[in-house]
């Protein structure tokens, strides 16, 4: 090397507002797929009778809770429910139970 100093890398432009809406739409895309998961877990721990009345009531006002505020962040960031670009069949039967060691 003749002493030369390394030339800057080219900066790369960002709209500060479309890096939001886009970090916004990947963080609430995993959340929205975790709420249909544990969604999806509720119904078949309810078809099993594995809960018991308060349980049931508590998950049903957290998940419509949870589902309220992604509605909110949603519209924050002018997303709606098809950019987050998620849906799970919830008709599909769900996995079996792991099996506990």
């Amino acid at each position: 090397m003749s002493g030369e100093r390394p030339r800057p890398r080219p900066r790369i432009e960002l709209d500060r507002d479309e890096f939001e809406r886009g970090f916004a739409s990947l963080v609430l895309t995993v959340i929205e797929l975790v709420r249909q998961l544990m969604e999806r877990q509720a119904l078949r721990r309810i078809d099993v009778g594995d809960l018991t009345d308060d349980q049931v009531e508590r998950i049903g006002e957290t998940l419509m809770a949870l589902e309220e505020r992604m509605g909110e962040l949603r519209e924050r960031f002018g997303l709606s429910a098809e950019d987050l670009g998620i849906e799970l069949d919830l008709a599909s039967p769900p996995l079996p139970p792991r099996k506990r060691p």
